[in-house]
């Protein structure tokens, strides 16, 4: 076992799985660059040393480089895409959408496109075009796996798992729970380590976890929200109510099966993203637990998100715009009492 952050945890997956299969390669923006920083967050820190010619270097090309992406998987390999900022898939949406996720119906299943789209997300201080929470434009898209791991046992897990697919994977990471350090350490940083086994191991693409288990409401969460909803239901037993807490993680498909048991057992929701409300992926998680689960709700659904705005440049209004533990714990009682 060690212990680790979500960035180290990555950087061992990707290395492991390049060992592992020689098709494995890693394409993006800065990712290899001599003195570099090994991509935005370090996530490819040394791995050009270790894998020469696998680490390859692009230039500022979102939709070329994915392309080669999807090419390349067309074609037998399992390439690993770096969206340095998960705000410019929109430049790389075209492939995504149109070719990567198509590519197997369209061919009768005679074509996958195993590759992963790995890309940051969230707010951090770095404004309206590199704050974005992205899960949204994605999860309703057929032919796609999203997912979005909140610890680095599962960031670890689910690339593996993602790299061994034979779908496109995107894998939303949210900037301040990477736990990089020096000079891309994150001011507000959340603790995401994890103790890491030394031999290998998946997670799997599909299911949601319980991280703690009660009675009297259950809050979804992933990413950063999840763990603002673990502090929220420490405040909240303090309080005397009882919440259990769902870690999503898989956006698309959603388990349905695990929440659907919290929901019987609770018969209450909370929802909790950090996109705006509208349209979110918290929009579609209410609409499946109403139509699968409706008997079971005391109350409707309750939302917490951002509100309908751009992401603020300034961290005071940052913070504001961001939903946080006490949001979360007036949304629960607000259901409760």
């Amino acid at each position: 076992m060690k212990r680790q952050g979500i960035a180290e945890a990555l950087r061992d997956g990707i290395a492991e799985e390049m060992a592992r299969d020689h098709r494995v390669f890693c394409i993006g923006e800065d990712i290899g660059v001599p003195g570099g920083w090994g991509g935005a967050f370090t996530v490819t820190l040394g791995l050009s040393a270790k894998f020469p010619g696998r680490i390859i270097d692009t230039p500022i090309a979102e939709l070329g480089f994915t392309g080669i992406a999807v090419g390349a998987a067309m074609m037998g390999m399992r390439p690993i895409a770096d969206m340095q900022y998960g705000d410019f898939l929109f430049l790389a949406s075209d492939q995504l959408i149109n070719n990567a996720a198509k590519m197997r119906y369209m061919s009768g299943g005679k074509t996958s496109v195993p590759m992963v789209m790995r890309a940051p997300i969230g707010a951090t201080g770095r404004g309206s075009q590199h704050a974005q929470s992205m899960e949204r434009y994605f999860t309703g898209v057929p032919g796609l796996k999203v997912i979005a791991p909140s610890n680095a046992y599962d960031a670890k897990g689910m690339l593996k798992a993602a790299v061994r697919d034979d779908n496109p994977v995107i894998i939303f990471e949210h900037k301040l729970l990477y736990g990089s350090k020096g000079a891309r350490a994150e001011s507000g940083a959340v603790d995401a380590t994890s103790d890491i086994p030394d031999g290998d191991y998946t997670v799997p693409l599909d299911k949601a976890a319980v991280r703690r288990e009660g009675s009297q409401v259950t809050i979804l969460a992933w990413l950063l929200m999840l763990h603002y909803g673990l502090s929220a239901a420490g405040t909240l037993a303090q309080q005397g109510i009882d919440a259990e807490v769902i870690d999503v993680r898989s956006l698309s498909p959603i388990d349905y099966d695990t929440i659907g048991a919290s929901i019987r057992k609770t018969g209450r929701a909370v929802i909790v993203e950090e996109g705006p409300k509208t349209g979110g992926v918290s929009a579609e998680l209410a609409a499946g637990i109403m139509e699968r689960f409706g008997e079971s709700l005391l109350a409707p659904v309750v939302r917490v998100a951002s509100p309908d705005v751009p992401v603020p440049f300034s961290p005071i209004l940052e913070n504001a715009y961001r939903p946080d533990a006490s949001r979360i714990i007036e949304a629960v009682r607000s259901l409760v009492q």
